[in-house]
């Protein structure tokens, strides 16, 4: 083979290593079913990414949702449950881990619902990612 041939064939898997993979996953979305007259409601899922890199989820847009933002659950000094949303506005997914959005803890707040959330339904939402972009998945409401 020309070492020509050989420094193009390096040249492009080096290329192709510094290319982000977008190879962050989501698995198992769902939504709480709330009642028609309730506005409000949450959805969790759980986010793999096995890169090298941590990657933070940064918005979720929905058109069921006027407004969506990422939340967390915490216990006030009362003693009473809390929700606020999450330091910096970002949600670190790390690498070669995952985290996982769940009741009591880490979650997507789906605020001014514009469709019925009734079981069965999906709605379709897209999760940003400082490094992999965009991801479009389908959430389920149970």
């Amino acid at each position: 083979m020309k070492k020509s041939m050989v420094f193009v064939i390096l040249a492009v898997l080096l290329l192709a290593a510094c290319v982000p993979s977008g190879g962050v996953s989501i698995e198992g979305a769902w939504g709480r079913s709330v009642p028609q007259a309730t506005m409000n409601s949450a959805f969790y899922m759980t986010i793999r990414n096995p890169g090298a890199q941590a990657d933070q989820l940064t918005a979720v847009k929905t058109s069921a949702c006027a407004m969506t933002e990422l939340h967390e659950s915490f216990m006030g000094a009362d003693g009473v449950m809390g929700m606020r949303p999450v330091t910096g506005g970002k949600i670190e997914v790390p690498a070669g881990g995952s985290v996982e959005l769940k009741a009591g803890g880490l979650h997507v707040m789906c605020m001014s619902k514009k469709v019925a959330l009734d079981p069965g339904v999906k709605v379709q939402a897209t999760l940003t990612f400082a490094k992999a972009g965009d991801k479009t998945i389908d959430i389920e409401i149970r």
